[in-house]
C-alpha cells in the first residue's frame, strides 16, 4: 500500500467518524431539547452532559495512547524477536505495559462518572 492510498483511507475513516458523531449527537441531544421545551430545569442535565463528555475524553485519550504505544512497542518487539526469538516473553511484558494505558483511561473515566 502506498502513501497516497493510506492517506485516502485515513480521510475516509475520519469522514465516517465525523458523520457517525453528528448522527449520534442528533439522536441523543433530543431529550435535552425536550426538557427545555417543557420548562424543566436543565442545569442538572447540562452538568451530566459535561461529566459524560469528560469521561469519554479521558477514556478515548487512554485508548489512543495505548494504540500508539502498542504499535511502536509491537513493531520493535517483532523486529527483536526475529533476531533473537528467546526474548518473546520480555516483549510480551512490554506490550502488556502499553495495554495498561487503556486500563488507566477506563479507571479515570469511572472515577469521573462516580463524581456525578
Amino acid at each position: 500500500m502506498n502513501v497516497h492510498m493510506f492517506k485516502r483511507r485515513v480521510r475516509i475513516s475520519l469522514v465516517v467518524t465525523v458523520f457517525i458523531m453528528l448522527v449520534s449527537s442528533a439522536i441523543f441531544a433530543t431529550p435535552l431539547g425536550a426538557a427545555e421545551a417543557t420548562g424543566e430545569p436543565t442545569n442538572a442535565s447540562s452538568n451530566l452532559m459535561w461529566v459524560v463528555i469528560s469521561a469519554a475524553i479521558a477514556f478515548s485519550f487512554g485508548a489512543i495512547a495505548a494504540g500508539y504505544a502498542i504499535s511502536h512497542v509491537g513493531s520493535a518487539a517483532m523486529g527483536a524477536m526475529s533476531e533473537k526469538p528467546e526474548i518473546g516473553s520480555q516483549a510480551l511484558i512490554f506490550i502488556a505495559l502499553a495495554e495498561g494505558l487503556v486500563v488507566f483511561g477506563f479507571i479515570t473515566a469511572l472515577m469521573i462518572l462516580g463524581k456525578a
